[in-house]
């Protein structure tokens, strides 16, 4: 599932393990705090205590009373995102993760090792649309809702037995001294 990117492992976040629902988007959490304040408004409950029960300063839940009262729960839901509409849609977002699931190496790179240009030659392969390695990253880490981790660093040679063996026999030989 995991594969890397530039020297760094990339594994789906917690929160998408075990589940078919990618997380929350920021915009969605506050989304939700203010559509939980409008239940609370309506139940009478006083700013202060909405405000603690939903995480916000009182101030912002003054202005949400206030767009509450003058437009109704409509003024605060989210607006359409402005500017430059996205150059990837979900189809091809799905279709982007399913291909790089499947590791570098199904894709004819020779280590299974990701990076910012690998994961752009895929998503151009899939898609034909070309993305900057910031756009690569931030589809990565945004939508696709990946994170990078540091991956061991081991020797491919490294020998278990043989590191026990020179701990149980030479150390002690060594640390004694002549």
């Amino acid at each position: 599932m995991g594969g890397r990117l530039s020297g760094w492992l990339i594994n789906p976040s917690p929160s998408t393990v075990g589940s078919s629902l990618p997380p929350l988007s920021r915009p969605q959490l506050a989304e939700a705090r203010r559509v939980r304040a409008v239940e609370l408004f309506e139940d009478g409950v006083s700013n202060a205590e909405i405000a603690r029960a939903v995480g916000a300063c009182a101030e912002s839940v003054r202005r949400w009373r206030r767009a509450w009262e003058e437009g109704g729960v409509s003024a605060l839901r989210r607006r359409a995102a402005t500017g430059r509409p996205p150059k990837l849609d979900d189809a091809q977002v799905e279709r982007v993760r399913a291909a790089l699931e499947q590791g570098a190496q199904a894709h004819g790179f020779e280590a299974d090792l990701w990076t910012l240009e690998r994961v752009g030659m895929v998503v151009e392969r899939v898609t034909g649309v070309v993305l900057s390695r910031a756009s690569v990253w931030r589809l990565l880490t945004g939508w696709l809702g990946w994170s990078l981790q540091r991956p061991e660093r081991r020797a491919v040679e490294r020998d278990e037995s043989e590191i026990a063996r020179w701990i149980a026999h030479e150390w002690p030989r060594i640390k004694k001294g002549p």
